[in-house]
C-alpha cells in the first residue's frame, strides 16, 4: 500500500486544520482524530506536526487559542481548545485556490497508464 509523504503534505496541514476548525472550535486530539477519520486513515498527523502548526497559525493570527476548565460536576480535564479568525478563514479561502492551481499543474505529469 502507498502512503502519503509528508513532505507531500506538509503544506497542505494548514489547510486541514482550519477546515475542521470552520466547524467551531476544537482542542488537538480531537482535531487529529477528525483527519485520520476523514481520510479514511491514509493520513495520520503526528502529535508534534499538530501542534507545530498551531503554534505557527497562532503566530500568524489564523488561529486563536482559550482555555477550557473541567465542568463544574468534576467531569472531564482542562483542555486547550482552538478557534478560527477571519484571517484565518482567508488564508484557508486562499489555500483552497492555491491547492486547485497545483492540483492542475501536478496532474499534467501523471501518467495515467501508469496509475
Amino acid at each position: 500500500m502507498v502512503e502519503i509523504s509528508s513532505d507531500v503534505i506538509r503544506g497542505y496541514n494548514d489547510t486541514m486544520i482550519l477546515f475542521i476548525l470552520q466547524n467551531g472550535p476544537s482542542y488537538g486530539y480531537e482535531i487529529s482524530k477528525q483527519i485520520r477519520q476523514r481520510s479514511d486513515g491514509k493520513y495520520v498527523i503526528k502529535e508534534t506536526t499538530l501542534y507545530s502548526a498551531f503554534t505557527r497559525m497562532e503566530k500568524n493570527g489564523y488561529i486563536e487559542s482559550f482555555t477550557a476548565e473541567p465542568a463544574a460536576d468534576g467531569s472531564g480535564k482542562r483542555r486547550t481548545y482552538y478557534r478560527i479568525t477571519g484571517q484565518g478563514q482567508q488564508y484557508y479561502r486562499e489555500k483552497c485556490e492555491e491547492w486547485l492551481l497545483t492540483k492542475e499543474v501536478v496532474e499534467q505529469f501523471i501518467s495515467k497508464a501508469g496509475a
